[in-house]
């Protein structure tokens, strides 16, 4: 009787975990969605509400943006000097704890002439008041070997 209590718990967690996983999965993939439609439309007010106050961005050019208001006006910045449609697909996410993850995207940039710059970023997200919002993003550009 003991190993099926034991086998009937262990397979109620394991459920409940891939349910709770799934559910996360989404909020991950729609986080980051909102943080390329407010990339794309340079929309400030979008782009603080997803934002930590503590941000911290460390992009491809090596430039490291500490803080909510130096992330946004660096990201809007970007978005000026790199033009283009800006396309973020969640590859993979972790749940660290009920409350923090690492969320990685491909991250393209197609440029108006059509040419696409290939990077991934990374993003440690926390449920911050029942919210998930970014407070961390790290930009790489794959070098060749």
């Amino acid at each position: 009787m003991s190993n099926l209590y034991t086998l009937t718990v262990l397979l109620s967690i394991l459920v409940f975990s891939r349910g709770i996983a799934q559910t996360e999965q989404k909020a991950f993939q729609e986080l980051i969605a909102t943080y390329a439609e407010a990339r794309e439309n340079q929309n400030v007010d979008l782009l603080k509400s997803i934002l930590t106050e503590d941000i911290d961005q460390l992009v491809s050019s090596g430039e490291w943006r500490i803080g909510k208001e130096t992330a946004v006006q660096g990201m809007k910045r970007s978005s000026q000097v790199n033009e283009g449609n800006r396309k973020l697909t969640v590859e993979k996410a972790r749940l660290l704890t009920p409350h923090s993850a690492v969320v990685d995207a491909r991250y393209q940039i197609i440029s108006p002439e059509g040419e696409t710059r290939n990077m991934w970023s990374t993003f440690i997200v926390v449920k911050e008041e029942g919210s998930w919002k970014i407070a961390g993003i790290r930009n790489m550009l794959p070098s060749n070997p």
